[in-house]
């Protein structure tokens, strides 16, 4: 009989810390600063217990490549591996910064994939073809300002230019990687910072062409994001996509979560403004 009772692994979830050394926008109940004290926090929670990693689900910074070293060095406490994936305020940096914001963070890549066991996890660049990411008079540039125009053109919601979307490039390597998960046995799940499901101002521009994608796939169990703050839900046949609630958000009310995988479920215990959930397998 398989054992239910214990989970199979565990992890961190940080999202949305938006650290800069400014002054709130209370109007949007943003305190940037007050994120250093809340990932410390969070840190110490994380460090409590054991977990097989913690990642950060973008939008690490607000802005400002000198962000980056007031954030990062919070991060050396934690006793377990830090990963990291890039948010669109990540690149809200000078222009020569920003082919190094993946290398500054320890990335190894702008999008990868690392195996625990039979899990198979999958992080997304969703800022790709966005029209901030890349340095000036690059191509992905001109394409992503052709997608979003299409999309406003159709009354989309989250035609939006804070959103973004894969490369042709990503998109085939995303399918390659599912199918080889597939092929092995592998139960996969996929992060990334734009929401997906369920439809929302901050989903990523080709969020239905993704959605088809992995809910094609038996492995995929579930998907989880950062970038609307206010946190989210949905399943798409039976397949849990999760929005994380942003750390930036309230002066003094932290958010971040441990997730569970059990055999049978999937167990999110939200501290702070994060809720708690239990997901059937």
């Amino acid at each position: 009989m398989t054992d239910t009772s214990s989970p199979i692994l565990r992890f961190g979830i940080i999202a949305d810390p938006q650290y800069a050394d400014i002054a709130p926008h209370t109007a949007m109940n943003r305190h940037y600063a007050s994120s250093l004290a809340k990932l410390a926090a969070a840190i110490d929670v994380f460090n409590g217990t054991e977990l097989d990693f913690v990642m950060t689900l973008g939008d690490i910074i607000d802005r400002d490549w000198k962000s980056f070293d007031d954030i990062l060095p919070v991060y050396r406490p934690l006793r377990h591996k830090a990963l990291f994936l890039l948010g669109n305020h990540d690149f809200a940096v000078a222009p020569e910064y920003l082919g190094a914001v993946a290398e500054r963070l320890g990335m190894p890549g702008r999008y990868y994939d690392f195996a625990i066991g039979r899990f198979r996890f999958v992080v997304l660049d969703g800022s790709d073809i966005s029209t901030f990411s890349a340095p000036p008079g690059d191509p992905r540039t001109m394409l992503a300002t052709d997608r979003l125009a299409t999309l406003m053109e159709k009354g989309a919601i989250n035609a939006q230019t804070w959103n973004g979307s894969l490369s042709e490039t990503q998109f085939a390597w995303l399918a390659g990687v599912m199918e080889t998960a597939q092929a092995s046995g592998e139960t996969v799940f996929v992060f990334g910072h734009y929401p997906l499901f369920p439809p929302n101002s901050h989903n990523m521009w080709d969020s239905e062409r993704i959605i088809a994608l992995t809910t094609g796939f038996a492995c995929f169990r579930g998907y989880f994001n950062g970038h609307n703050h206010v946190g989210n839900f949905g399943a798409v046949d039976g397949r849990p996509f999760v929005t994380f609630k942003g750390m930036v958000d309230t002066h003094d009310e932290n958010t971040y979560a441990i997730v569970d995988v059990f055999e049978d479920r999937i167990e999110i215990n939200g501290f702070g403004r994060e809720a708690s959930r239990v997901l059937s397998a």
